[in-house]
C-alpha cells in the first residue's frame, strides 16, 4: 500500500484496488453545507459533491469543447497509455469523477490528466498560465464489489442529479453517453 498527504488530504492507495477519484477546476470549491462537518466522511463527500453544482465558480467544462479535452485526456491516459483500467467517469461543468484501478502510481495519472487537459483548455479560454484544476484531488479506495457498483452508478447518474439529462446515456461527456468508450480487462461495458 502507497501512502502520501499533499496540501490537505491523506492518500492511501493499496494494490489492485479499484479508485474512486474526484478533483475540481480552480476556484470551485463552495462552500461547505451547514452541519456538513458532523456528517460521516463518505456522506459530505456526497453532500459537497451536490453543492458543486451550485458553485458560483468556473464551470469551463459546460464548453464542448473544453469537456472534450478532459474526456480525451481521462480516455488516452487508459488506452493507449495504459496507466489505468478505466470503468466509470464524468466530466461535469466544474468537476470530473473516475473509477479505474490503477496501473501506476496514482500521482502519476492525476498529474498526467490535469497538466495536459489545462494546458489546452487554458490554451482554449486564453487563460495560459493561470491554474486550471485545484491542486488536491479526492480519492477512495474501493473495498466490497457493492460499493464498486453504488460508484458506477454515482458517477453516471451525476448528470441526471444535476438535472442536466433525464438519462445517463443522453449526457456525452461520461462513461455512460454516446461520446465514451471504456477499456480495460474489468470493464462492465464499451460504448463507441
Amino acid at each position: 500500500m502507497s501512502y502520501y498527504q499533499r496540501a490537505y488530504l491523506p492518500h492511501w492507495h493499496p494494490e489492485n484496488s479499484a479508485i474512486f477519484l474526484t478533483w475540481r477546476l480552480f476556484g470551485s470549491m463552495p462552500t461547505p453545507p451547514p452541519q456538513s462537518h458532523r456528517l460521516p466522511a463518505g456522506k459530505r463527500f456526497v453532500a459537497e459533491d451536490r453543492a458543486l453544482e451550485r458553485a458560483s465558480g468556473p464551470h469551463h467544462m459546460k464548453d464542448p469543447a473544453i469537456a472534450g479535452v478532459v474526456a480525451a485526456a481521462i480516455k488516452y491516459g487508459a488506452d493507449p497509455l495504459r496507466l489505468y483500467d478505466l470503468h466509470a467517469w464524468v466530466v461535469m461543468s466544474n468537476h470530473v469523477h473516475i473509477l479505474m484501478e490503477p496501473r501506476v502510481e496514482l500521482s502519476r495519472i492525476t498529474e498526467s490528466i490535469k497538466r495536459y487537459s489545462a494546458r489546452k483548455a487554458n490554451k482554449m479560454l486564453g487563460l495560459t498560465g493561470k491554474p486550471f484544476w485545484q491542486i488536491e484531488s479526492y480519492d477512495h479506495w474501493i473495498r466490497t464489489n457493492e460499493e464498486f457498483d453504488n460508484i458506477i452508478q454515482y458517477i453516471e447518474f451525476n448528470p441526471v442529479k444535476a438535472g442536466l439529462v433525464a438519462n445517463p446515456e443522453e449526457y456525452a461527456w461520461s462513461s455512460a453517453g454516446s461520446e465514451a468508450c471504456v477499456t480495460g480487462p474489468n470493464a462492465q461495458k464499451e460504448l463507441v
